[in-house]
């Protein structure tokens, strides 16, 4: 909400002395965030006055039109004498008056204006428009033309109210009232301790049965409708310099004078309105839920096909409007321009409902001002004000004539009512108010306020936020002062510090960091489009998902089920910007649904819940699995004078997972799968004993080719995704510290040769367990296929690392360990010696 300091004034008697800086900081103290003072005019030095056209000459011989102009200017330019200026805009003629600069004065950005030679002329000024005066676009698309009242030579810098403040407020969804220039006067008149001139303060004349006919058949959508009609506008009537600059100010453009006076009532009161031609109105205005498919041009020029769930106005030929959104472009007011001209307007002033006037402007991807002070709130009380108010400007400033009629169609309500104990905010701040100042602070944000030590609260109409007691202690304590709490930090208990759960996670990730892996946080939201591009089967467990009731974007509409699709787009993007050697993981919960989930119950706030309730929303939240991932791509080790580097592949993966495996003392066993959306030849299964029983904890490998052409991924983009929550199962007690042996360590080499589908795991897996304790380490450093070998088949190449803790070994020991190794790997794996 833009609130031009000017205006503001005119509710408030704020000190002369006070800047917008001032209010700022006031306003912030009483909970509104003022995000920035705007000096509108900062700079500008005259003269800047009016001027009028006496003559034109158009300029030839130019790429562009340019035209040679004498303005008169009065004495603004100390000789009195015609001004000659040199202009290239064409929406002006002879008798104009419009905004001149003359030499010597400074515009906005700092520009200053001096008599210059162009086009063969001397410029002596300039005649100004909208942008070069810092006023924004007034839909003239050239310079300014003003009305022909305004006096040659009058100071054109206080006629345009070109020096202002704009105080920009970023209104939250539970302050709808301050998007408006009442809510926020209202704020301020409390915050400096100032009464308020409430512009909604009119008299307004009762409903009577001769007003335009209105039928409300939805009167929960629509609980107010208020009409009035005025007639005999004149059609030349424009909207007066004040009105405009107000309404630029406030950030929206002048349109026509109807429209205007219903944008700047709105702004002024809160209250949307909207002005129907009345000649293009067929019959009595109604509301109702729209019928599936009929369909709608509204004022932007889209048909929109409409849901049962929108609330429509309408006439005998259908909906005209989509209520609380926007109005039809067939009851839409002529411009002045036009050659049928509107000249009798029914203004609507209504209340519909919050809900859904908010779900039909996102049903329809069509946010207004309108809508977004309907779905935040809006005063029901202030319609027939703010009708009124349309009128007598109407009146006022077109000529018009108000009928006699007043429709107003009701539905039954009454005031809302909140009871609470008088030392209620008391206990909510720790702090001792007492209860005159918490009646004082309600009766300022407009409350009526009954009882001693238990208080009776009616809400005001313009806060359909205040529901509860914590509602009403928060209105008391952000107006004493959110900077006069105590600050008062709880003493944790000693000898307690990061659960073992926690410290693993911390180890894992910085292990990961630690291995060249750069951490991406990611949203947690996914949709229906990526799991189909990750090629998931149509039964897949990550296709259970949670549906967000309101999600932020309809794209991504559900809780991840996976890590990778955040992963993968963020490769993507640095991929895209340049970055083609990447390394990436991310830990974090997913979400998994079991079906098993029930409806949760509402936990209270003013005692801690029990562990039956507690336990009652857990078992309504899905399982939340903590995962790790990481995706790869480019080359995993640079190119250099020391080598030629290697790109990322599969294999990296696999080793990724086992150091996420060896923060947890757990080993890993890695076999051959096919698991979406990794290549079905370039899979690895992960799993981890748990309990005795090999567990499946992850996958790893190379993404599927048809993978990454959908994601539009690098090529042979790598990847690993596994469960923590499993891992930590297979812990078995604390985690050891690797003894160093005094002792000298023997190396034996031995290259085995099996047939080509052989896992290389299962070799490894019968090595070890062959070898026997003096075992301390194993490692494949060489995979040979060739013609020396045979086809079909492989050689594996195994450094074996062996040690005892109390002697040196013999060779002897170490061969026949070795020979152990080899025999058990023969036995399952029918592996031979190389050269054998």
């Amino acid at each position: 909400m833009r609130v031009p300091l000017s205006w503001l004034r005119e509710y408030v008697d704020l000190p002369a002395t006070e800047t917008g800086r001032d209010v700022q900081a006031k306003l912030v103290a009483v909970g509104l965030e003022v995000e920035t003072v705007e000096q509108i005019g900062a700079g500008l030095k005259g003269p800047l006055v009016v001027g009028k056209v006496l003559t034109i000459e158009e300029l030839e011989g130019f790429k562009k039109p340019i035209r040679f102009c004498t303005v008169d200017v009065g004495t603004a330019n100390g000789t009195g004498e015609p001004q000659e200026i040199v202009c290239g805009a064409r929406n002006f003629a002879v008798g104009d008056k419009v905004v001149v600069v003359l030499p010597g004065a400074v515009l906005p950005g700092d520009f200053a204006i001096a008599a210059r030679k162009t086009y063969g002329k001397t410029s002596h000024g300039m005649i100004c428009s909208g942008d070069e005066l810092g006023m924004g676009d007034d839909g003239s698309g050239g310079i300014i033309v003003l009305p022909p009242e305004h006096e040659v030579g009058t100071d054109a810098i206080e006629l345009l109210q070109l020096v202002d403040e704009v105080l920009d407020i970023a209104v939250t969804p539970d302050r709808g009232y301050c998007l408006s220039m009442r809510g926020v006067a209202r704020e301020t008149a409390i915050a400096y301790g100032l009464p308020l001139r409430d512009p909604a303060l009119l008299d307004v004349p009762a409903p009577n049965a001769y007003g335009y006919p209105v039928r409300v058949a939805d009167p929960i959508g629509c609980s107010r409708f208020t009409a009035r009609t005025v007639v005999g506008l004149q059609p030349e009537a424009r909207s007066p310099i004040w009105l405009q600059r107000r309404l630029q100010k406030a950030g929206m453009r002048p349109i026509s004078l109807a429209v205007d006076v219903t944008n700047y009532v709105m702004l002024e009161l809160g209250q949307p309105l909207h002005a129907y031609d009345r000649t293009r109105i067929d019959g009595p205005i109604g509301v109702r839920r729209a019928e599936r498919g009929e369909k709608l041009t509204t004022l932007d020029g889209t048909v929109r096909v409409l849901d049962a769930a929108d609330l429509v106005i309408t006439d005998n030929r259908g909906p005209i409007g989509l209520a609380g959104v926007m109005g039809g472009a067939n009851t839409e007011i002529a411009d002045a321009d036009e050659e049928t001209r509107t000249t009798e307007v029914v203004i609507e002033a209504a209340h519909f409902d919050a809900i859904s006037i908010a779900r039909t402007a996102r049903r329809h991807k069509l946010s207004s001002e309108a809508s977004k002070r309907f779905e935040r709130g809006v005063d029901p009380q202030a319609a027939a004000a703010a009708a009124q108010r349309t009128v007598d400007l109407l009146v006022l400033l077109a000529g018009g004539t108000a009928e006699a009629g007043v429709t107003e169609v009701t539905a039954p309500s009454g005031p809302r009512t909140i009871t609470m104990p008088a030392d209620h905010p008391d206990r909510v701040a720790g702090v001792a108010y007492g209860r005159e100042t918490v009646v004082r602070r309600l009766q300022e944000v407009g409350c009526d306020v009954y009882g001693q030590d238990e208080l009776l609260v009616t809400a005001p109409s313009w806060r359909p936020d205040l529901n509860e007691p914590n509602d009403l202690a928060e209105e008391v304590i952000r107006l004493e002062g959110y900077e006069n709490l105590p600050s008062t930090l709880p003493t944790p208990p000693s000898g307690r510090g990061l659960t073992d759960r926690q410290r693993l996670h911390r180890r894992i990730g910085r292990a990961l960091a630690g291995a060249g892996y750069v951490e991406a946080l990611n949203y947690p939201f996914t949709g229906e489009a990526v799991l189909d591009q990750l090629g998931l089967d149509a039964d897949d467990d990550r296709r259970r998902t949670v549906r967000l009731v309101n999600p932020l974007s309809d794209e991504e509409p559900s809780l991840r089920t996976t890590l990778l699709p955040g992963l993968l787009g963020a490769l993507r993007r640095n991929d895209g910007r340049g970055s083609h050697d990447l390394a990436l993981f991310e830990t974090g919960l997913v979400f998994r649904p079991t079906g098993q989930e029930t409806k949760p119950v509402r936990l209270p706030v003013d005692r801690r819940p029990t562990d039956e309730e507690i336990a009652s929303l857990n078992a309504a939240l899905p399982r939340q699995p903590r995962r790790a991932a990481v995706v790869l791509a480019g080359a995993r080790e640079q190119a250099g004078w020391w080598g030629r580097g290697r790109p990322a592949d599969w294999a990296d993966s696999v080793e990724a997972a086992r150091t996420v495996a060896r923060e947890a003392g757990v080993d890993v066993t890695v076999r051959a799968e096919q698991h979406a959306p990794w290549h079905p030849g370039r899979c690895a299964a992960l799993y981890v004993t748990v309990d005795g029983e090999e567990t499946l904890f992850g996958h790893a490998g190379e993404l599927h080719p048809r993978v990454i052409k959908e994601l539009h991924l690098p090529e042979r983009t790598c990847a690993m995704e596994v469960e923590l929550d499993v891992l930590e199962r297979a812990v078995d007690g604390a985690l050891q510290a690797p003894r160093i042996s005094t002792f000298p360590v023997a190396t034996q080499d031995v290259a085995l040769v099996v047939e080509q589908d052989v896992p290389a795991a299962d070799v490894e897996r019968a090595l070890r367990e062959g070898a026997g304790e003096l075992l301390e380490s194993l490692r494949l450093f060489d995979v040979f296929t060739g013609e020396q070998i045979g086809g079909g088949r492989k050689s594996l190449a195994y450094a074996l690392r062996f040690r005892a803790a109390d002697r040196t070994l013999t060779v002897d020991e170490a061969t026949a360990a070795r020979d152990a190794a080899v025999a058990l790997a023969a036995e399952r794996t029918g592996a031979v010696l190389r050269g054998a």
